[in-house]
């Protein structure tokens, strides 16, 4: 898989979000060391749903990345993971969703 620095993770999670519409603290923004079990299990999102995510080089990178979305808008918390937390996500909240 490739990777990614926090600048063209950003860039790439923005231009998902403006493609897709809507208010940007309708997005929630996190990182994972699993990206697939942190979205679809822990938040429920839906298959079909709007969603996107990157792998950052490193940790630091992926937790820059994190704190730049949620800078512009996003919603999520974060100083969440470890080391391996390496992967950076975002997806559109609705009724289904959990945060």
């Amino acid at each position: 898989m490739a990777t990614y620095s926090s600048q063209s993770i950003v860039d790439a999670i923005a231009a998902h979000i403006r493609k897709q519409g809507g208010a940007i603290g309708s997005w929630y923004a996190g990182i994972a060391a699993d990206p697939v079990k942190r979205v679809f299990g822990d938040h429920a999102v839906p298959r079909e749903h709007w969603w996107i995510h990157r792998q950052a080089y490193s940790s630091s990178e992926a937790r820059a990345a994190e704190k730049a979305l949620l800078d512009w808008g996003c919603d999520g918390g974060g100083g969440g993971g470890d080391e391996n937390t390496v992967h950076v996500y975002a997806y559109l909240k609705s009724s289904a969703t959990r945060p």
